[in-house]
């Protein structure tokens, strides 16, 4: 065997296999576009089948780090918060949400018997909710969109706008980084980075929502530089928790990106803003 063959796959400067990324990257973005152009209604099914991986990635990281978070309510339930928008709207949702909280309460409890009291119930439930809120919860938002008034437009902004973010974090970080924003939990991000996604993402923002919304541009620039904070701080979010476990990634599905979860950290947060923000000023 040659020494090129045995060679591993090169990394970028950001840890990643960066074609692969690239290749991932491209072929889930033109699935989307796809489905927003031709069957918008579908892409409820695509976030509900996402997050349902996503979710299943998420507990059996915590269960591996001696959590034991309520698997089952959370696959179950989870679905229902995301799907309950559909019908009911925002209303919908929370009683979803609240519905399996309780159930997860019940669930920790007996899951041990009820001869035996649960060890680290408080502990326990608490990583169960979080979950449920970190995934499922912010999700609905984003799938809700959907079904709004030029739905399929809203749902374009949320993804448009976080690609810009993270293309214009990851080239003024390569090019320019050289003070980490925050070291102790995601070493490769700078501030230099948040410039260029804040510069990217909020014109990414403005040619949203002149040309896809029809609205006014001044829109574009309340929502660039708020979604492009809260998508950063959605990834150290994710970093943490992985920092936390001990673990590089949440999964392995995708090459170049690691698990469904990992390729979701950032949209969550910004998903929740676009739905606040395009729900209040369109």
């Amino acid at each position: 065997m040659s020494d090129t063959d045995s060679a591993p796959a090169k990394k970028s400067r950001a840890g990643r296999d960066l074609p692969a990324a690239i290749g991932v990257g491209l072929t889930l973005g033109i699935g989307i576009i796809l489905t927003l152009l031709f069957a918008p209604k579908v892409w409820y099914g695509i976030v509900a089948v996402a997050f349902a991986i996503a979710t299943w990635e998420v507990t059996k990281r915590l269960r591996d780090g001696g959590y034991q978070v309520a698997l089952w309510p959370l696959l179950i339930g989870g679905q229902a918060v995301i799907w309950a928008g559909w019908p009911w709207g925002q209303t919908g949702v929370l009683t979803a949400f609240v519905a399996t909280v309780l159930v997860c309460m019940v669930w920790m409890l007996l899951e041990q018997g009820i001869n035996h009291a649960p060890e680290n119930y408080l502990r326990n439930l608490a990583a169960s909710v979080f979950v449920l809120a970190w995934l499922p919860l912010l999700a609905s938002f984003g799938a809700y969109m959907v079904v709004q008034d030029h739905g399929a437009a809203r749902v374009a902004t949320l993804m448009v706008v976080v690609v810009c973010s993270d293309v214009g974090g990851y080239a003024a970080g390569v090019l320019f980084g050289k003070h980490p924003m925050a070291p102790a939990i995601s070493p490769k991000k700078s501030w230099e980075g948040l410039v260029g996604s804040l510069l990217v993402g909020t014109a990414g923002a403005v040619g949203c929502v002149v040309f896809l919304l029809d609205s006014a541009w001044w829109v574009g620039v309340v929502l660039g530089p708020v979604l492009v904070v809260c998508a950063t701080l959605g990834d150290l979010v994710e970093s943490q928790v992985k920092r936390d476990l001990g673990i590089k990634d949440m999964g392995t599905l995708l090459p170049g990106h690691g698990g469904i979860m990992d390729r979701l950290d950032s949209l969550l947060p910004s998903a929740f803003i676009v739905w606040a923000v395009l729900t209040a000023l369109l």
